[in-house]
């Protein structure tokens, strides 16, 4: 007898939101009334939900949006009591005050599925199940939908879990290296949010998704990870480099492509998607607007978006920490600085971006200060 798989096109080398996609059609052959299936990824460390993938294409009424789980009350619920929530009504829900839920009920869903995703025990996210139809979620679509939501869930703790592991051996490496190193954990916690409030802002104008968007959040702390190949009397000397010493510093964006190359091939990582973004990240972050950066002296748009954003971010971090050599600027101080920088160094959108968002830049400010160690 012939037989074909249903779910081989999971064991190819495609995006998790290509296999969510896959996925939601094999669900659609079991029950074809489901719509959408979206997935939340949790941060713990703000204590945030932020959309991630989902399966809808065009007709999706949630991206580029976080929100602190204690705003939504009805998904902190589920999580504390660690089951999964069955809405077979939506009607029940039109009274509420949330921006995320209001967005789902304009959509016109009708009934919904929500599990809690763990890993080793740690609530990772959610994933929807989402219904244009009333009362279609029996105990048997339930029971077929549970298998599929683990299936789900492991291909995304995977996928994640494993880019991770890369940032964290990549991060490991340069602490070891250069524990000296003035750019401290706090700076990369700050320029990390930094940079990903700045890509959800700009997401409109340049198309992103929320997997580039979370991709640029976890690959901005390794801008510097070529810092590791230069020498401690270069890196951490107080006062100006001569030439010499500024040419072997410059070779950092170079050495950190090298590095994370060499890391990719060692994990047989290749196959995994956005690690160009990671690569352009370390390489292009000191190229400028006007063409006078480095390596390659790339101008304007030619310099990869996620470079720039980095950079944007990277710069106002560096213009607001205390370092052995200088106060901290003020956060207008700092704004006045990028605005003087912007279309010259650096990016203008990526610019105005923090310029317009002064409250939230400086909750991750006072969320990540520098502790008295540092």
């Amino acid at each position: 007898m012939h037989y074909k798989d249903v779910l081989e096109p999971l064991n190819k080398q495609t995006s998790i939101r290509d296999k969510l996609v896959h996925c939601h059609k094999v669900v659609q052959q079991h029950c074809p009334a489901i719509a959408r299936i979206a997935v939340t990824i949790y941060d713990p460390a703000t204590t945030v939900l932020k959309t991630y993938i989902h399966s809808s294409g065009e007709d999706n009424p949630l991206s580029i949006y976080q929100a602190p789980l204690d705003e939504a009350p009805s998904l902190k619920a589920i999580l504390d009591k660690g089951e999964p929530r069955v809405i077979n009504n939506m009607l029940t829900f039109e009274k509420v005050e949330h921006e995320h839920t209001k967005r789902i009920g304009r959509q016109g869903y009708a009934a919904s599925y929500t599990l809690p995703m763990f890993y080793n025990g740690n609530f990772f996210g959610f994933i929807f199940f989402n219904s244009y139809e009333t009362d279609i979620f029996t105990e048997k679509v339930l029971n077929e939908l549970d298998i599929f939501a683990h299936l789900i869930s492991l291909m995304v703790i995977d996928e994640l879990s494993t880019l991770r592991s890369l940032t964290a051996a990549l991060s490991t490496a340069a602490h070891i290296t250069h524990q000296r190193d003035p750019e401290t954990g706090s700076h990369l916690d700050r320029m990390s949010r930094y940079s990903q409030l700045i890509a959800r802002k700009i997401a409109g104008k340049y198309q992103l998704t929320d997997e580039y968007v979370e991709h640029i959040f976890m690959f901005s702390p390794l801008h510097d990870i070529g810092k590791v190949a230069i020498p401690d009397r270069i890196l951490l000397k107080e006062g100006s480099l001569d030439e010499e010493e500024r040419r072997i510093m410059n070779t950092h964006s170079d050495k950190g492509l090298e590095i994370i190359d060499h890391m990719i091939a060692n994990f047989n990582l290749s196959s995994l998607q956005y690690l160009d973004v990671l690569r352009n990240i370390a390489r292009y972050h000191h190229e400028a607007i006007n063409g006078e950066g480095y390596p390659e002296g790339l101008e304007a748009d030619a310099i990869p978006l996620e470079a720039r954003i980095v950079a944007t971010a990277d710069v106002f971090d560096a213009l607001t920490s205390a370092r052995p050599y200088k106060k901290a600027w003020d956060i207008d101080a700092a704004f006045a600085e990028l605005k003087a920088l912007a279309g010259i160094k650096l990016d203008a959108d990526c610019v105005q971006v923090l310029i317009d968002n002064h409250d939230e830049v400086k909750q991750i400010m006072a969320q990540f200060a520098e502790n008295s160690i540092g």
